[in-house]
């Protein structure tokens, strides 16, 4: 089993990052996850069904919900297309938070890989998680993706 180690901003600088999301809130994850981007570094997130969003479980949802009624006006099979995903949730998080239309953002993009659970080739490897995003309440206080995922549509 690959051992689990706690950085705070700025210490992983190393071109393969694998990110453990277990019980990290999703934006401050995202933003190390995008400066990690930026940077150069190829980044994993493995376990990204148990990232946290905080709030109370009825209005993540609410807000949710009321995201995906947004379409085109002339034709919903037009898009825009929303994530039920929690991996590709995970990945449109991280792409707001690069500059998509530059060519600098758009390689960084592509060097970002999410997962659910653990795949075997990462098995092994070090998986870090970063200190100020882990959760700080008890775990009731937040929803999981995996979650949220399943209660607007997700099928595993």
């Amino acid at each position: 089993m690959a051992k689990q180690e706690q950085v705070s901003a700025g210490q992983a600088q190393e071109r393969d990052v694998v990110v453990d999301g277990t019980n990290q809130i999703a934006g401050r994850l995202c933003s190390h996850v995008a400066k990690l981007l930026i940077n150069g570094s190829r980044v994993s997130i493995v376990n990204s069904e148990n990232i946290m969003l905080s709030g109370s479980r009825d209005l993540v949802i609410r807000e949710y919900r009321e995201f995906l009624e947004i379409a085109s006006i002339t034709n919903p099979k037009f898009g825009p297309f929303h994530p039920r995903r929690p991996d590709t949730m995970i990945t449109k998080m991280v792409r707001g938070m690069l500059p998509k239309n530059k060519p600098s953002g758009q390689t960084s993009l592509k060097r970002l890989r999410t997962y659910l659970g653990v795949p075997n080739e990462l098995r092994s490897k070090k998986k870090i998680q970063f200190d100020d995003a882990k959760i700080r309440k008890p775990a009731p206080y937040y929803v999981t993706l995996g979650d949220l995922g399943r209660t607007v549509g997700w099928h595993e």
